[in-house]
């Protein structure tokens, strides 16, 4: 171990060190060695010997960081302490990653079929600067978390759990554990409602291990199969496009200094249940299909160097040879409001940063009107109204939620500026609108 990093790193007396983990995103443009920026951020750690949670530096004192890197993140603290409490750097296990965001964007896949070509699926390099900041940006709830906190986020105790899934793969793998007597398929399958965020999580959740294992893999695939790109109009065709996309998958496998992410979203189009077709009420190329993507699965998993995530609207029609296959299963369901208010209130807080809603206000977080037993003063009372339009804002969709505060804006404000207070009646206004709506085209649908 280094000087600088035996200076941070110091063992405590009486408990284990917590591990924390240290994300670099070093600029597109420079050549720097990753050891000099991993001294630099050692340094700047221990110039900062205590943080409360997570912490982000975009802006440096130092030369050599501000000249070379974009920003140093102290993320997934949550997952090493129950409560929010100052972290004492200089006392803890840190891991440094560092990395630089692709911003190429992703290329298509076109496979050539007997009647006409098709895009069956989109790349991506990772890191991808498309994906950067996704991860923050989800909000889960604490069921789908763990039982730590009921005002916490999910994805840190997700990503920890697809760490450790990944890692144990990769762990048997390299002692070559016999698959013949402990079995494994490294396919990660997440299903609830529409619009509740699942691929978008897929997303993330590649960027984050690629950066998480970026010191065994050089950089990261991400491959999201178009699904219903596969199903050819030409009896008995998709079978050979689901085996031919595979193959091409291999081939990217095969390069060791990869790690490869399949995204199959909305696979129950790929693999509809076989006892519905051999009743008659599916085409039997359907079960062409479903027996190549079970094939494939069977062929790829030996590989250590990849991992399928898949996503569904409607499991009860996934074959059930798949749902087998999937090592975790993991429901994600519509936000509660504790998980609306912190969406809204991320909402707010980039509007203020653009000065759209302006002059900035603090506005409290749940834990913070908790500790204040939820009274009503003049420095609670705007949060607290956020809290009440988050509550009748249960039963809205992920995707429909993120929309919200643009419609309240294009609505009821049209203005370059606004106080919190007003867009807040605007926000609950559309929120309003949005269960009028609803509801007009659930009578609707209802009459037909």
């Amino acid at each position: 171990m280094d000087a600088a990093a035996g200076e941070l790193k110091q063992a405590l007396p009486s408990f284990e060190s917590m591990q924390i983990h240290v994300e670099v995103c070093v600029k597109q443009n420079s050549t720097v060695k990753q050891e000099d920026v991993r001294l630099s951020v050692l340094q700047l750690l221990s110039r900062h010997r205590v943080v409360f949670g997570d912490y982000v530096w975009m802006e440096f004192d130092d030369e050599f960081l501000a000249k070379h890197v974009n920003s140093v993140c102290i993320v997934d603290t949550e997952l090493s302490f129950k409560e929010r409490q100052p972290i004492d750097l200089t006392k803890s296990n840190v891991s440094i990653y560092i990395f630089r965001l692709n911003e190429e964007g992703p290329s298509s896949d076109i496979l050539e079929g007997e009647e006409e070509n098709m895009t069956a699926s989109n790349n991506w390099l990772l890191p991808a600067g498309e994906f950067h900041g996704l991860w923050e940006s989800l909000v889960y709830d604490s069921e789908v978390k763990s039982q730590v906190s009921a005002v916490k986020s999910c994805n840190d105790a997700l990503a920890m759990k697809l760490l450790d899934y990944v890692s144990t793969t990769m762990l048997f793998s390299d002692r070559n554990v016999d698959s013949n007597l402990i079995a494994w398929n490294r396919v990660v399958l997440l299903h609830g409602p529409p619009g509740t965020g699942k691929t978008s999580l897929c997303k993330a959740l590649a960027q984050k291990l690629t950066i998480r294992f970026s010191h065994r893999y050089r950089y990261g695939q991400l491959i999201e199969i178009n699904s219903h790109s596969l199903f050819s109009k030409w009896f008995s065709e998709s079978g050979k496009l689901v085996t031919k996309m595979f193959q091409t998958i291999r081939d990217l496998i095969m390069d060791t200094e990869s790690l490869v992410f399949v995204l199959i979203d909305e696979v129950e189009s790929l693999t509809a249940a076989r006892n519905a077709s051999q009743a008659g009420t599916e085409p039997s190329d359907a079960i062409r299909v479903v027996n190549a993507v079970l094939t494939q699965i069977d062929q790829i998993k030996r590989f250590p160097n990849v991992v399928i995530l898949t996503t569904s609207n409607i499991t009860e029609k996934i074959d059930i040879a798949f749902v087998d296959r999937a090592d975790i299963k993991q429901y994600i369901g519509p936000p509660s409001a504790t998980a609306i208010f912190k969406i809204y209130l991320s909402c707010l807080e980039e509007l203020m940063k653009c000065q759209i809603i302006y002059p900035r206000q603090q506005l409290l977080t749940l834990r913070e009107l908790q500790m204040i037993s939820f009274l009503e003063n003049d420095v609670s009372r705007l949060s607290l109204a956020l809290k009440n339009i988050a509550a009748k804002s249960e039963g809205l969709s992920g995707r429909v939620l993120r929309k919200l505060p643009f419609l309240a804006h294009a609505l009821y404000i049209q203005s370059s500026s606004v106080t919190v207070e007003k867009f807040l009646e605007a926000l609950s206004m559309v929120v309003d609108r949005q269960f009028e709506e609803r509801n007009k085209l659930n009578s609707i649908d209802s009459r037909v």
